[in-house]
């Protein structure tokens, strides 16, 4: 009987204890307006940097790098053939009597 009264005072003791400690934590968290302003700009940002980087994925996924880059290859392939035949036709344009 004497154990069992003595487990249940160390119990409610301990219950006391661990209620006590949640007081010091709530008052930690009641923050100035600095402080929740800091928070809400943190969380802002945070969030718009995981758009952006959902975004860029996304992009990523269509692969319009390599699209461009065939584009750009193809496009200078084309160019510079025309520019080659343009060149011809000024150089025999001026050169054409000798």
């Amino acid at each position: 009987m004497n154990k069992l009264l003595l487990v249940t005072v160390l119990v409610a003791l301990l219950a006391l204890s661990a209620e006590s400690f949640r007081l010091p934590r709530q008052a930690e968290e009641e923050q100035g307006t600095l402080a929740s302003i800091t928070d809400k700009v943190r969380s802002l940002y945070d969030t718009t940097l995981t758009k952006a980087n959902e975004y860029l994925d996304s992009i990523r996924g269509l692969k319009l790098e390599e699209k461009a880059k065939n584009l750009y290859t193809d496009t200078t392939s084309v160019m510079s053939t025309y520019a080659g035949i343009a060149h011809d036709q000024l150089y025999h344009l001026f050169y054409s009597q000798q």
